[in-house]
């Protein structure tokens, strides 16, 4: 699902509600299956721990086992491309990097929801395509993932179902090509 919407539409706060992080103020929210979110960079990260004890840590946060974390702590650094960075400071990391270090641990914790807010335009460019074939991988193999981005073309490509959000309020959803030419027409008339 991609959640599109202007600054302010209220995205990041659905997003944390559905993470637990949040309580909604009316309604309620249910979530089933275990939930790799990634909202803010950084969120979950000890700056003065290493990228190696922060990846154990995450793991932890994310209910994961320290055999399991084990098993798959070079698979995540070797996605991340921080083998080299593994002993320093997580404070001393670039921001590119420390979204890099993220999102390896989201998805390859083979998780049931995975909840990405802006965090596949951080990064290089080679990064954010093998991100995109990793998220497309996780989606394949049935994850529900809630992707929030202001690209038009990655959601186009990553969403098969799209939400329009203004002002906390649902505008649109449903089909990806059509809610997003509805957005991209609506910005358009914006800007004018």
């Amino acid at each position: 699902l991609g959640i599109i919407g202007s600054n302010g539409a209220g995205k990041s706060t659905l997003l944390k509600v559905i993470s637990g992080i949040m309580c909604p103020t009316t309604g309620k929210m249910s979530v089933e299956g275990n939930i790799a979110s990634l909202l803010e960079l950084g969120t979950g990260f000890d700056g003065e721990l290493t990228v190696r004890e922060n990846t154990f840590l995450r793991g932890a946060m994310l209910g994961y086992t320290r055999d399991f974390m084990n098993k798959k702590y070079e698979e995540i650094i070797d996605f991340s491309g921080l083998g080299e960075f593994q002993d320093r400071r997580f404070k001393q990391l670039s921001s590119g990097m420390k979204s890099r270090l993220a999102f390896s641990i989201a998805c390859l914790v083979n998780p049931d929801i995975l909840i990405l807010d802006e965090v596949l335009s951080v990064g290089d460019g080679a990064f954010r395509k093998k991100s995109e074939r990793k998220m497309t991988e996780v989606i394949q193999n049935g994850a529900t993932t809630l992707l929030v981005s202001h690209s038009l073309d990655q959601i186009r490509r990553m969403a098969n179902k799209v939400l329009w959000l203004d002002k906390g309020r649902q505008i649109e959803f449903g089909d990806t090509k059509t809610v997003c030419d509805h957005y991209a027409a609506f910005l358009k008339e914006k800007t004018k």
